[in-house]
C-alpha cells in the first residue's frame, strides 16, 4: 500500500495521499486550499542496506564492474 505524492496544480502546496489498491479511484483534495487539481509528483524512495557502513565499499570506478581475476 504505497504513499503517492502530488503537487496541487493551483496553490502549489506538495502533499502525500496514503491508497490502499490500485483499483480503487483516488480522491484527491489539496490540504492547503481544497482544490482537486493536481499531478502526481516524481518521489525518491530510501532503503536500507546490510552490513555496517565501515564495511561497505563504494567505488566509481568503470574498472569495478568487470570481471574479478
Amino acid at each position: 500500500m504505497p504513499i503517492y505524492e502530488y503537487v496541487c496544480q493551483d496553490c502549489g502546496e506538495k502533499y502525500e495521499k496514503f491508497v490502499r489498491s490500485s483499483l480503487t479511484k483516488i480522491e484527491l483534495e489539496c490540504p492547503q486550499c481544497g482544490s482537486t487539481q493536481a499531478k502526481k509528483a516524481f518521489s525518491v524512495f530510501g532503503t536500507r542496506g546490510s552490513g555496517s557502513q565501515s564495511s561497505r565499499r563504494v567505488t566509481s570506478n568503470a574498472a569495478a564492474c568487470g570481471p574479478v581475476g
